[in-house]
């Protein structure tokens, strides 16, 4: 059978990345990112984020759709403009002096193990019934996306043990720097892209999104960043909130849920839709939301959420 996508609607990859949570995942991602001192001022100094930071999450989402569910040539060539884009860039690492290229190996690991432990800590959390291998197999189908920026599956972690060792790792050479706080600041209060103007009027409704992030982050990464305040009950307060507005994001009408993205990612979308049905899938009601819905309209068996301790 032809393989209509670069991962099939079985993945635990589609259960993830589908599901709308993965907004309030992709601000918590780019929080987490910027407390690597030199992976942030390779962004500070080499990217338009602290003038549109909206943009930056979009094309974030257009590179996780397209990994996702986009046609394999689709991401083969996606990758190559990534790593074509990253290969031209250079920054100064302000502690040494020295020139740095933004197509580092470590920085590369460090950006993608962000991204993926985000994606299923905040997804998970907001309520997708996940188990722990489910969770493992997931970070195993996110070492292949690594490959589009330059890596091999080698170099990236495959199971949730994996993850946490390669974070506990990390984490001493991670700090909130001004640059860092100036840009959670700028994701709590984003600027509209020119494309979506007519939707300024909805700008307040973001904070919550970026809040939400935020108090996802560790403790550790909170208390780093001092930007908003603790407050006794606020964790269980954020898991409830992530329910909420999950539910709410996953109840909105599709025609508009897409104007939030560019039109290459819809019409990415719409033709991974007729490739899928082009070999049997029933995509009458749109994209399957798990596993078990991909083949003719079946359901799966209900999972347990993945554990605190998973997460």
């Amino acid at each position: 059978m032809m393989r209509p996508t670069v991962t099939l609607p079985e993945s635990v990859t589609w259960r993830i990345h589908l599901d709308r949570a993965m907004w309030v995942a992709g601000v918590r991602a780019l929080m987490l990112q910027a407390l690597h001192p030199v992976a942030m001022q390779g962004v500070w100094q080499r990217s338009d984020f602290m003038r549109d930071p909206m943009e930056r999450l979009l094309r974030i989402a257009h590179f996780v759709a397209i990994t996702t569910y986009g046609s394999p040539e689709e991401a083969e060539a996606l990758g190559r403009r990534v790593r074509a884009v990253h290969h031209r860039l250079s920054f100064t690492d302000p502690a040494t002096g020295e020139q740095r290229r933004v197509d580092e190996h470590d920085l590369l690991v460090w950006v993608h193990c962000a991204e993926a432990a985000s994606y299923l800590e905040v997804v998970a959390r907001a309520g997708l019934p996940l188990t722990r291998g489910d969770a493992d197999r997931y970070l195993a189908e996110q070492s292949h996306t690594a490959t589009y920026v330059g890596l091999t599956p080698a170099d990236v972690p495959t199971s949730v043990g994996e993850m946490r060792e390669y974070l506990a790792g990390v984490r001493p050479a991670l700090r909130a720097t001004p640059e860092a706080k100036q840009a959670v600041r700028f994701l709590l209060w984003p600027t509209v892209p020119e494309r979506l103007k007519r939707f300024t009027v909805l700008k307040p409704a973001w904070f919550p999104i970026g809040a939400l992030a935020y108090y996802c982050l560790p403790a550790w990464a909170r208390h780093a960043y001092g930007v908003l305040p603790e407050f006794p009950g606020a964790q269980a307060a954020t898991t409830e909130a992530l329910h909420a507005l999950r539910q709410a994001l996953n109840a909105s009408p599709k025609p508009l849920y897409n104007r939030l993205f560019d039109e290459a990612t819809v019409r990415s979308a719409e033709a991974a839709r007729e490739r899928l049905a082009a070999v049997g899938y029933d995509v009458r009601g749109g994209f399957p939301r798990s596993a078990g819905e991909a083949r003719r309209g079946r359901s799966p068996a209900p999972g347990r959420r993945l554990s605190e301790k998973a997460r």
